[in-house]
């Protein structure tokens, strides 16, 4: 991914090398937690996309988890087959190319294993951080599972 684009150009450019004609639109207002995104773009909170980074020993492991959800770190763990913990700031920065709060589902410079929240099946649109904490785009869950290549899995809490 180029490094001279700005965060929401390169997603931009990741969507549509992935055959996807994203429209990332951005927000004078935070979109950076589920409801501060569902409450700007007036939406359901879960259909947003919560992109959850991980490590699973040395490993970074992406969790796309519907906004009204909690991770079940245990099952994250199982599935990813190694205790996870969370990264802080600047791992999760030279893992995705991206800051806490406005980490996109794609668009990375290595691929990362990602983990898609069956909750986020149901809908026929859901909404993902574009790189910025103001800015989000709309997809089909089964296109974010194609341009992901993630598998969709049982991630919340019971």
């Amino acid at each position: 991914m180029d490094q001279q684009l700005s965060p929401p150009e390169r997603v931009g450019a990741a969507l549509r090398s992935a055959g996807v004609p994203a429209q990332i639109e951005e927000f004078s207002t935070s979109t950076r937690t589920a409801q501060e995104a569902a409450d700007s773009i007036g939406t359901r909170v879960g259909q947003i996309v919560k992109s959850l980074l991980f490590l699973a020993g040395d490993h970074p492991v992406l969790a796309l988890v519907s906004g009204v959800n909690q991770l079940d770190l245990a099952r994250l763990a199982s599935l990813a087959g190694a205790p996870v913990r969370k990264p802080d700031a600047n791992a999760v920065r030279n893992a995705t190319g991206y800051a806490i709060g406005g980490v996109p589902p794609t668009g990375f410079p290595n691929s990362i294993q990602t983990f898609i929240d069956r909750d986020l099946m149901q809908y026929d649109v859901v909404w993902a951080a574009a790189g910025t904490p103001r800015h989000v785009f709309s997809i089909a869950p089964q296109e974010l599972v194609r341009v992901t290549t993630g598998a969709v899995v049982d991630l919340k809490q019971s």
